[in-house]
């Protein structure tokens, strides 16, 4: 059986140094989803994260069985933003959008994720998310991105070291704040948790 892991194909993507690094973003197909709110406390959130890896798993298993092709299901990302981002802080996080997602291998079509969406709702009817999520290509192209290591609470100073990395070498951001979580929050130390933390870049 054939086997896929995103941990080596895609290494560059989802293992950044610490210190900021500029990195071209290949398109990539998703799951996504969108909502409003804080994420520690709005029920919608944990719904959509539910529904994103509910489905993932579903998709998975059908390329197993059917494809004869294995793989480790991709991390869950998130890209947050506020209408005014000058306003954009991690204080208060009541009034932030976001888009949750999870990465697919090329082998899932909309064909796939539509007949994984039907066999997870006979399952979870009352997931109202599931039906709200979407398959789509996202493509990033330019972006800066490092490694963070700790609680999300402590993300601040790295995000204000990834801009004035961007300034400095002539750019300015270009899209929304993108979040990859490596660590199960379930079961990873807060001190321990590994977030990849990106944003897309333009020439001044």
């Amino acid at each position: 059986m054939e086997k896929i892991e995103w941990k080596k194909t895609y290494k560059d993507l989802f293992f950044p140094p610490k210190d900021p690094v500029l990195i071209e973003v290949p398109p990539m197909h998703y799951l996504m989803i969108d909502g409003h709110g804080d994420p520690n406390t709005a029920q919608t959130y944990k719904d959509a994260i539910e529904a994103l890896f509910s489905l993932s798993y579903s998709i998975k298993f059908s390329v197993k069985q059917e494809l004869e092709i294995d793989y480790r299901v991709f991390p869950s990302e998130g890209l947050w933003w506020v209408e005014d981002m000058a306003q954009f802080t991690t204080e208060d996080k009541s009034s932030w959008d976001w888009t949750m997602m999870i990465a697919q291998p090329e082998q899932v079509d909309g064909e796939r994720v539509e007949r994984a969406r039907a066999e997870v709702l006979k399952k979870k009817k009352e997931l109202e998310a599931l039906r709200q999520v979407r398959f789509e290509a996202f493509h990033e192209g330019l972006s800066v991105q490092l490694m963070h290591i700790g609680p999300y609470s402590a993300e601040g100073p790295h995000i204000a070291r990834m801009h004035a990395f961007i300034h400095e070498n002539g750019y300015e951001p270009s899209g929304k704040h993108h979040e990859i979580y490596l660590s199960d929050v379930r079961r990873t130390a807060p001190e321990k948790l590994k977030t990849v933390l990106r944003q897309p870049v333009r020439g001044l």
